[in-house]
């Protein structure tokens, strides 16, 4: 039995939105896209290598999977650590419009469904394998109302921008975390892997 990881770029007040270019999502009149770039490093690379090695599926939104569709079937490098997965490996694309996915090996599970398939194929998955989700803002705030992620990498780079769409929104469920694992990157960007442990609780200091 596999997990369901989520795996997001994030700025330290919570966007999530258009960390890798100014075209790539500018909804809302967001107007910072590509925050991400200046900081962009050999350690924040090396990490995600990492995590598309331990790939077996991926499931996406589909804004983040058009976005995605554009450009890496276009890399046909099979030694490329991310291309290689993401061509070669199962898709699964979260999508009421979505009728004839363009990009090989791509399924499209609409809402009805959703989450009995997203239970299937992460069971299905062999050993440690997971099904991913990249970015997928809306998807994602979906799947932890929900209860369905195991494991959350949150790659925190230092920038504050005061707008954008953000991973944890008002009136998301109160989730407890277990720190996994932790590194910082050369250019000052905090990854940090946890696991929900459940409802958070409270207390008071005496």
């Amino acid at each position: 039995m596999g997990k369901l990881t989520l795996t997001t770029f994030l700025t330290l007040d919570g966007v999530m939105q258009a960390p890798g270019g100014p075209e790539e999502d500018p909804s809302g009149g967001f107007a910072y896209g590509g925050w991400l770039v200046p900081f962009s490093d050999e350690g924040m690379g090396v990490f995600m290598n990492e995590v598309f090695d331990r790939a077996g599926a991926f499931l996406l939104g589909r804004r983040t999977y058009e976005i995605f569709a554009d450009y890496w079937p276009k890399v046909t490098d099979p030694a490329h650590p991310i291309a290689s997965r993401l061509n070669g490996l199962p898709k699964y694309v979260a999508s009421t419009t979505l009728r004839e996915p363009a990009w090989a090996g791509t399924t499209v599970i609409d809402g009805e469904h959703l989450q009995a398939e997203i239970v299937r194929v992460k069971d299905a998955l062999e050993g440690s394998r997971e099904l991913q989700v990249h970015g997928s803002g809306a998807l994602a705030q979906w799947l932890l109302a929900r209860d369905l992620v195991d494991e959350l990498n949150l790659l925190v780079f230092p920038v504050f921008l005061g707008a954008g769409q953000r991973l944890f929104p008002t009136g998301g469920l109160p989730t407890a975390c277990e720190l996994a694992a932790s590194r910082t990157t050369p250019n000052g960007t905090a990854i940090l892997t946890h696991r929900p442990t459940g409802r958070a609780t409270f207390g008071t200091f005496v």
